[in-house]
């Protein structure tokens, strides 16, 4: 068991890729704070908003990962192709979900004043805009070289 906690602890490429979906949800956290102006504990743990955790978790990832096993590798092919691969996803189906939602509660709220339904609202903020996912990225980017010095 010792042994596995130490390989987990001890692998760069891991720990790089953790953190840059923390410093990412922080952001968000952060941004929520100052713009809401109180704390929610949510913002930490769900998804959409600026910049995109999974943008730059998946960055992080690709960059870390050319770093330790080479740009070369099948390795970082990989890791690219997950990073864009999450990155559209983000960004397109899970941003037309979230808008899908937002029309579906405007309907749910105009049956519900009519007193025909009592539903639970649907979460809107699921994905995110271009710009989240592109700033995401490029914060995952500069974890994983600063990671790597």
């Amino acid at each position: 068991m010792q042994e596995f906690v130490t390989a987990i602890i001890s692998n760069k490429v891991l720990i790089t890729t953790v953190w840059g979906w923390f410093i990412a949800q922080s952001i968000k956290v952060f941004i929520g704070v100052i713009t809401k102006k109180k704390f929610d504990f949510r913002w930490f743990v769900g998804t959409g908003g600026m910049p995109s955790a999974h943008a730059s978790g998946a960055s992080a990832l690709a960059v870390a990962t050319g770093m330790h096993f080479g740009f070369d590798s099948p390795l970082f092919a990989l890791a690219v192709m997950f990073a864009f691969v999450t990155m559209f996803d983000a960004q397109g189906v899970r941003r037309s979900t979230g808008k899908q939602a937002e029309i579906l509660n405007k309907v749910m709220d105009d049956i519900y004043w009519a007193g025909k339904i009592h539903e639970d609202r649907l979460k809107e903020l699921i994905g995110h805009t271009p710009l989240q996912v592109i700033t995401g990225s490029i914060l995952g980017i500069i974890i994983a070289l600063f990671m790597s010095r």
